[in-house]
């Protein structure tokens, strides 16, 4: 039986929760997309991921960390953070070796999770990388302009200027440099990343210079640093962790290899080692120059704003400030790419399927690059970097990561529990389900057959004798549906994971969100604790008792990364990633709202309407490929 006309609330939930076909050659070519250029491997992964994660931050962080939480224990502090951000990167590797398509979180999570959560994903990613490289291109100009000579020492062309009146602070610099990288990002995918190897190499060379000279004068001033009489931790265990809190966003960028994952030669064994080591070479690295800079300055005594340049000064080595500048210069224009990079395809990847105009979805036949989604992109990067202050924006940046982080993580609870075990079909093969579904009637005995279809909208619903629909299974993604009798213990198995993986979610919302608000009375704060706690570690507790599903082995593309440690690794992900989210802000909460808002209007008026899956037909995907075979247009 078909759904029943029931109102626009029931349909619109099930718009919410409709997932895609993770993508295969045959999908591809049944819609008609032209394909990226597949130039990628190990070593331009490498340079993506190292360009995106390690940009000034590292100049500036080792000094405002060490000075107000960690101390001498900053190495800890980035060691404790890459750890954590191993997390996100294990859970990153296994479903970009699956789903190797464009389109990074939001990809995974239309797959895994549905539509609307993918839609505000996608929506929010749109948001980080925009203001992302915005704000590292307006910090560009004024650590160029000390070659010049000083701050205000740029050419008139390419300084800030002041307009009158308005409070605005122009930056042509930084949007020139906007311009730039997007027409080279138009050339090519093999071109862009041979730039970004060359820029990526360059400041990581000079990072090792400073620890490499670095290293020689502290061996040769005995290590000033560790001398201090507050210890290798005189703000506490605590403050060390605070300071891990803070440095984990340093390690933010090694997603954008995930975002390329459509362009790799070999995804299911590039993409997990291109994301394995940009993220330990950009944690050694962090590592090491904090050994080496807190080392040779008392932690106290660091200049907040350009540690690393006044502690060379500070021994006599004024001439290494220029060496130090370049590698933030450097460090800048690579993570500027890393940031424009991944947004076109995100665009492209969402315009695929049609929750944006086809526009963003053309892709250059000659480059084989989306060159209007780039070129749309740089230019509403480069508005921004020229007109605005993004810097009061940058809380917003990490919301989008840790969102994408969060939903990556709970991805693969799914696909290991409850993976989907429904394809869409366009409505062209209906002919083909009614045979198939026929088929099994008559072996039945005139028994009503498996459930062989249910469609994505409520306008176009596949009714017949031989289907038997548990409505259940469209209004939550988490549940499946019972197919038929003999599968009724399989059915309780995977409801009672997917109630313990909504479980595990409220728990962590519980718990960080009381853990976090301190102005609450103490014994609310205790008792929400205490709930958030019992839900979280009840639904762990069932996970690990229970089975994983054994269609996770046949689940995409086979043969890559499997995430190590399922359950306790993604929840722990989970658990950091909302614990940072809660502690953002209610400012920076208070825009990105409003941005959602948007979103969210946007697709109650564009994309829910003209969604890929509007009219599709889902089926079983045990017997998915009998109606393929069976179908007029089958090509083997």
């Amino acid at each position: 039986m078909g759904f029943e006309e029931g109102g626009g609330v029931r349909s619109g939930f099930r718009c919410l929760t409709r997932r895609k076909q993770v993508d295969s050659n045959r999908v591809r070519a049944e819609e008609g997309h032209h394909q990226l250029a597949k130039a990628l491997s190990v070593p331009q992964l490498v340079a993506i991921g190292v360009g995106a994660t390690i940009g000034a931050g590292v100049y500036v962080l080792v000094g405002t960390v060490a000075r107000e939480h960690a101390g001498p224990a900053l190495t800890i502090s980035f060691l404790i953070a890459g750890i954590a951000a191993a997390l996100s990167a294990f859970c990153y590797a296994e479903l970009a070796s699956r789903c190797p398509s464009a389109g990074s979180a939001y990809h995974y999570s239309y797959i895994c999770v549905g539509e609307g959560v993918a839609w505000l994903i996608g929506w929010a990613l749109i948001l980080e990388y925009t203001i992302g490289g915005s704000a590292v291109a307006r910090g560009i100009s004024p650590n160029f302009a000390l070659f010049f000579g000083g701050p205000d020492s740029l050419p008139s062309f390419l300084a800030r200027v002041s307009i009158p009146g308005l409070d605005i602070v122009v930056d042509p610099c930084a949007a020139i440099l906007v311009f730039v990288v997007t027409g080279l990002l138009c050339l090519g995918i093999k071109e862009s990343t041979f730039v970004q190897s060359i820029v990526t190499t360059a400041n990581v060379c000079v990072l090792l210079f400073v620890i490499i000279a670095g290293g020689y004068i502290g061996f040769q001033t005995g290590w000033v640093g560790y001398t201090v009489a507050g210890g290798y931790f005189p703000y506490g265990v605590n403050g060390m962790l605070a300071g891990s809190a803070t440095v984990f966003f340093a390690y933010i960028g090694f997603d954008s290899v995930a975002s390329t994952a459509e362009e790799v030669k070999n995804p299911q064994r590039d993409l997990p080692l291109g994301i394995a080591t940009s993220l330990s070479v950009c944690c050694l690295l962090y590592m090491m120059v904090s050994v080496v800079v807190v080392g040779l300055v008392p932690y106290f005594a660091m200049d907040p704003d350009t540690p690393i340049s006044s502690a060379f000064a500070r021994n006599d080595m004024q001439w290494a400030v220029y060496i130090i500048t370049s590698g933030a210069v450097l460090a800048l224009c690579s993570a500027l790419m890393g940031s424009l990079l991944p947004q076109p395809r995100i665009l492209m990847a969402m315009a695929r399927d049609g929750l944006l105009p086809s526009f963003f979805s053309d892709v250059n036949v000659r480059t084989q690059v989306p060159v209007k989604s780039t070129i749309l992109t740089g230019i509403f990067a480069a508005t921004l970097a020229f007109f605005m202050d993004v810097s009061q924006l940058a809380g917003m940046v990490s919301v989008g990561t840790l969102l994408a982080f969060t939903i990556v993580a709970i991805s693969i609870l799914i696909l290991r529990y409850v993976p989907p075990d429904e394809i869409p079909l366009p409505s062209s093969f209906q002919e083909s389900i009614d045979s198939v579904s026929n088929r099994y009637s008559v072996q039945n005995n005139g028994d009503k057959a498996d459930s062989l279809g249910n469609t994505g909208s409520s306008e176009n619903q596949y009714d017949g004798p031989s289907q038997e629909i548990n409505k259940e299974s469209v209004n939550c993604p988490l549940i499946g549906k019972e197919i038929n009798p003999e599968h009724f213990n399989e059915q309780t198995r995977r409801q009672k994971a997917a109630w313990s993986i909504a479980s595990v979610c409220l728990g962590v919302l519980i718990l960080t969100t009381s853990a976090s608000y301190t102005f609450l009375p103490d014994f609310l704060r205790y008792l929400a604790c205490s709930v958030g706690g019992l839900l979280l570690l009840g639904g762990l507790f069932v996970l690990v008792w229970i089975d994983q599903d054994d269609a996770r082995h046949n689940f995409g593309h086979t043969g890559g990364f499997i995430c190590p440690f399922v359950p306790f690794l993604p929840v722990c992900c989970i658990l950091i990633n909302a614990y940072l989210l809660v502690n953002l802000g209610a400012g920076t909460w208070f825009r990105v709202s409003m941005w959602l808002l948007i979103g969210v209007l946007v697709y109650l008026f564009y994309g829910r309407t003209h969604s890929s899956l509007t009219d599709v037909v889902y089926v079983p995907a045990a017997h998915a490929e009998e109606i393929y075979r069976t179908s007029p247009d089958y090509v083997a």
